[in-house]
């Protein structure tokens, strides 16, 4: 799979494609990572990728010239984009389920924003959809884009050494992940709980998925009206939620 990021900072992005899943991804050819630097294809002597905006008001806002002629490099070199994505804190959600949509695709770019905005002819004519990492603002769009690229790219066949670690993910059937152990046993008066020593293998699944339905019901109950949930695992979430009105009833 082929990404491509446009930034006007790509040293920002040298330390994360340096290291762990992705560098290996890339030495072993299952992605290949290429990044863009705006300044690149501006056509004045000082490189200059922004500009007031028109009508007033506070900040700068990045010229469509450079992008455009980004992206005409892009497609001139590498082929054509399967997606242009400008990260953008009023686009779509990112989630699980995007980040599977996107890891099928062949060829992504992503744009990395910065100033005040971005002119919006690049939003119209140029990119093909938007995504956002959460409800908040950062100071640009290279940390999204490093968040999207390593969702996406993890998901791509061999690069994550056992693909049955991703589909236990957090997220992906709408549950939260279970807890994990490892040695030792006891660690300051801290135990792992027994059923993982039993070698119940049976026992130990039961275990696991019961607390990836407690979690999720404690910490994101929101994820379980659209959870994917099983027979038993809607046995479970029904005992739990029986208990806890238990519970309640019995509080002044």
């Amino acid at each position: 799979m082929r990404f491509d990021i446009v930034t006007i900072f790509p040293r920002m992005m040298e330390g994360p494609l340096g290291e762990g899943i992705i560098r290996r991804a890339m030495d072993r050819g299952l992605i290949d990572v290429r990044v863009h630097d705006l300044r690149d294809f501006t056509t004045d002597r000082h490189r200059v990728v922004d500009d007031v905006p028109y009508g007033g008001g506070p900040g700068m806002v990045l010229k469509p010239e450079p992008l455009f002629g980004a992206i005409d490099h892009v497609r001139a070199t590498r082929g054509e984009p399967s997606a242009i994505v400008l990260m953008s804190p009023q686009g779509r959600p990112l989630s699980d389920a995007e980040a599977r949509r996107l890891s099928g695709l062949e060829h992504l770019v992503l744009i990395a924003g910065r100033y005040e905005g971005i002119d919006e002819r690049v939003r119209e004519h140029l990119a093909t959809e938007e995504i956002s990492i959460g409800d908040y603002v950062l100071s640009g769009g290279e940390l999204p884009a490093l968040v999207v690229l390593d969702a996406v790219a993890r998901l791509v066949p061999g690069v994550v050494g056992d693909e049955q670690s991703t589909e236990a993910d957090s997220f992906r059937r709408g549950l939260l992940d279970y807890p994990h152990y490892t040695r030792p046993a006891t660690y300051r008066g801290a135990a792992v709980p027994e059923v993982l020593l039993s070698g119940n293998h049976a026992a130990i699944r039961q275990w696991r998925r019961e607390q990836a339905v407690a979690r999720t019901l404690d910490r994101r109950p929101d994820l379980l009206a659209g959870a994917a949930l099983d027979d038993d695992e809607r046995a479970i979430l029904r005992d739990l939620k029986t208990e806890s009105k238990g519970d309640g009833d019995g509080r002044d």
